[in-house]
């Protein structure tokens, strides 16, 4: 298993903001990754640096090489940014569904992309809303409105949207911070079948999530990555003290 995603001695800046410190870490394929941390410590930063999404912020610099498959995805022309944002899919804190039908939440990229074969569309949107577990339950509701769909629902549809392009890589960003327990288990189910097809980053405040959907994690304080490693070995036995005070609730 190869490393998909890596990151050597980045450095970002939000203006006169040092927002990330020299990262250097390594994401394998196939495999989830999560990001912990405090509040404002970087890592969503981070999650965004691997679809070039922080470049929409203004006064945003950044040093260093974001490799994927190899290749520094910072050195790319910009005619190429869109066809990068197709092969890294987004998933954000909040479900954000189009105000469209179900269908056509999913095949939304396929039709922006070029695709007008209805039969592949069709096809693809079923794939897509069975590998996020969501087909049983608007199978016979695909033309009525995504926002029907109750919260956890909405979630696992935008996953199935990101899902629907066939990306290599998908960023998950607190996916399941705004659900009720319930659904955030079903999502975590998802995270943890997903990764059999992509190479998954998730973003989380909550620990017990890490623990249980990453093989690895990072921790991130003030910017810098504190300590990175195989998650059973951080969530037991970390290497740096402030790993340890922040797992086990004495900062942060």
């Amino acid at each position: 298993m190869g490393n998909k995603l890596e990151t050597i001695d980045v450095n970002l800046y939000y203006g006169d903001f040092h927002a990330l410190k020299g990262i250097s870490m390594f994401i394998s394929e196939n495999s989830v990754t999560a990001l912990i941390g405090p509040s404002g410590c970087g890592k969503s930063t981070y999650l965004r640096l691997f679809n070039r999404m922080n470049d929409l912020i203004p006064n945003t610099r950044i040093e260093g090489q974001v490799l994927l498959d190899g290749e520094d995805i910072y050195q790319i022309k910009p005619s190429k940014i869109d066809h990068l944002r197709r092969n890294v899919g987004m998933v954000f804190q909040k479900p954000n569904p189009f105000p469209k039908s179900i269908f056509e939440n999913v095949a939304y990229g396929l039709r922006v992309n070029g695709i007008t074969d209805k039969s592949f569309i069709g096809a693809q949107v079923e794939k897509t809303l069975r590998q996020a577990v969501l087909w049983e339950e608007v199978k016979d509701k695909l033309k009525k409105s995504a926002f029907e769909l109750s919260g956890g629902q909405q979630q696992r549809l935008c996953i199935a949207r990101a899902l629907a392009i066939e990306p290599s890589v998908i960023l998950m960003d607190e996916p399941a911070s705004s659900l009720d327990p319930i659904s955030t288990g079903k999502i975590e189910d998802l995270i943890f079948e997903l990764k059999n097809l992509y190479t998954i980053i998730v973003v989380t405040h909550n620990m017990q999530q890490a623990g249980r959907v990453s093989d690895y994690t990072g921790f991130f304080y003030l910017g810098n990555l504190i300590e990175f490693d195989k998650t059973k070995k951080i969530f037991t036995n970390p290497s740096k003290p402030e790993t340890e005070n922040y797992i086990t609730g004495r900062f942060g």
